[in-house]
């Protein structure tokens, strides 16, 4: 979105060898949208003929040529002079800084690898929109009015047919571009992400649009803590040199330090009013003659027009970009990713995995694969997480092509669940590998005291015998205990004589099934003794093969 676009419009030897070179270090990207016609799209567009550039996730749209101003900000605690408001160009909305901030923790959890620093996200939204128009954003983020670029029709700008049937942009047609962070509708289709976990997919709506950005920004293996890397994905966005500059000038001025303002508070581009619903008129009708340097009128606010019943001038035929297309080098082209080595993957619940997921990526001609991002992610309905409980994590290949995914930590949901590796970007290869994670089984049953148990004949045995089961000295809830009296034999048997339980008839009984409660403790039922005095034995088994034996005796007590 833009008021003022001269700028951009601009020719000249110098643009367009700044244009050729960054071509150059672009080519070997991989990324969605790879800014090979840039300089040749801005010199027909100062030409007055038609260009046809939907690659670039605003449709290389005209956008905001403000400058930030020569005193940049600082951050907290660089001067002691710096007042506690800061200057007003560096302040942000606060659900804007919010959407911003948010995405690039989104992005550190799952493309890690990215680095993707928010104050880039600021310094693009505030080029495209002037940071979603000064924050006239609602509760959840969404702008209190759409946000729509110029109709993309060929007269002046770039021609890109409908793709979304007027759906975001209004326009049946023609794309616009739609948003705080300018997404042309089809690449919305394919990058658009629920930023605030409302369920939708909103191009108008801060969280969403930063979240998508960002991922555009991070597609393919890109490091933006690499100046090429960073160029690579700002001219991604948009073909134009000089966008990049006035992108760079913003992300290094936000970098220097900013400050939170209230919604609706941040300072608008200059030539902007302090309302409106759309972008600069759809005509070029406003925009200055290249190389002029005053700057044109804003339209009045629109809401979004149905197509214009007269047929626009025919244009000339474009011209194909002069920079011939490259053939990706095969040696550094991902193709195939193969497991290498990982082992059953299961675990008792609470427990570390005994094995990591290990696989590796090849190139075209077969060999391994060096820095190659690779997604692993756990899905399905458990809590078991890689370390620093994190459920996506993802890595580069070493030089022999293998990474290996982090630790997995079972949590305490047991059964069935699914690692996924995921490789590449415009074909991805995904790997999938079961796992599980079974229940604990005691391995351990012990009473919890060590009192002497001892009844006179005919009588009950005063204390109630209490145990509990363990695994690793953690209580194991659930546990089935089998409490027999059994015989002094070589081969113990039910005992038919001596202690007893009571079934529910009241009826002697010397085995019953129980089962633990709460941190694997259990109680047992009131013990009996018959009329036969002696020494007998209470043993008490799991199925996990634990065994307890206890003490009990049946005696007269002394005379007085």
């Amino acid at each position: 979105m833009a008021a003022q676009f001269g700028r951009r419009l601009r020719r000249g030897a110098t643009t367009t060898a700044v244009a050729a070179a960054a071509v150059a270090a672009l080519s070997a990207s991989q990324a969605p949208a790879t800014p090979q016609a840039g300089s040749a799209a801005d010199d027909r567009a100062a030409a007055g003929g038609t260009t046809t550039d939907d690659s670039a996730a605003t449709g290389n749209s005209p956008y905001y040529t403000d400058l930030p101003p020569l005193d940049t900000p600082n951050k907290p605690g660089t001067s002691v002079d710096l007042p506690v408001t800061g200057s007003a160009e560096a302040g942000i909305p606060a659900s804007v800084l919010a959407a911003y901030k948010k995405a690039e923790q989104d992005l550190a959890r799952t493309d890690a690898a990215c680095r993707l620093p928010w104050q880039l996200l600021a310094a693009i939204g505030k080029v495209e929109s002037g940071q979603a128009r000064g924050g006239k954003v609602d509760a959840n983020g969404t702008t209190l009015t759409p946000i729509l670029g110029p109709v993309l029709n060929g007269q002046g700008f770039a021609l890109i047919k409908d793709t979304d049937g007027g759906a975001y942009d209004g326009d049946a047609t023609h794309d616009r571009a739609v948003g705080p962070m300018q997404f042309i509708p089809s690449t919305w289709a394919t990058w658009g992400q629920d930023g605030n976990g409302d369920g939708r997919k909103d191009p108008n709506n801060i969280y969403d649009a930063s979240l998508a950005a960002g991922r555009y920004l991070c597609a393919g293996d890109r490091d933006l803590s690499l100046a090429t890397d960073l160029d690579g994905a700002v001219l991604s966005y948009n073909h134009s040199t000089e966008y990049l500059r006035t992108v760079r000038s913003w992300f290094e001025y936000y970098k220097r330090g900013t400050h939170e303002v209230p919604d609706g508070t941040g300072v608008l581009p200059a030539g902007t009013g302090s309302g409106g619903t759309s972008s600069p008129s759809p005509t070029p009708s406003g925009t200055p003659t290249p190389g002029s340097s005053s700057s044109p009128t804003p339209p009045a606010t629109t809401e979004p027009t149905t197509p214009p019943s007269t047929t626009p001038p025919p244009t000339e035929p474009t011209t194909p970009p002069t920079t011939p297309p490259t053939t990706p080098d095969p040696a550094e082209t991902f193709a195939t990713l193969e497991n290498a080595g990982t082992g059953t993957l299961t675990a008792t619940a609470g427990e570390e995995f005994g094995e990591r997921v290990t696989v590796r990526a090849k190139n075209a001609l077969g060999d391994p694969l060096a820095k190659t991002p690779v997604t692993f992610t756990v899905v399905g309905g458990t809590d078991t997480r890689f370390d620093g409980e994190k459920s996506t994590v993802t890595l580069r290949t070493g030089a022999d092509g293998t990474v290996t995914a982090p630790v997995l930590t079972a949590g305490e949901k047991t059964g069935d669940f699914t690692v996924t590796a995921v490789a590449g970007t415009t074909e991805k290869r995904t790997l999938t590998y079961e796992a599980s994670v079974t229940a604990r089984v005691a391995d351990t049953i012990a009473r919890t005291d060590d009192k002497d148990l001892t009844a006179a004949p005919g009588t009950e045995f005063a204390d109630r015998v209490e145990i509990r089961t363990t695994y690793k000295d953690t209580g194991v809830a659930d546990t089935a205990v089998t409490a027999t009296m059994i015989t002094d034999a070589e081969k113990p048997a039910e005992n038919d004589k001596g202690p007893y339980f009571e079934d529910e008839d009241g009826e002697p009984v010397r085995t019953l099934d129980l089962t633990t409660g709460d941190d694997g403790l259990l109680k047992l039922p009131k013990i009996y003794a018959d009329d036969t005095e002696g020494t007998y034995t209470l043993r008490l088994t799991t199925a996990g093969g634990a065994t307890l034996t206890i003490e009990l005796k049946i005696e007269a007590p002394e005379a007085e």
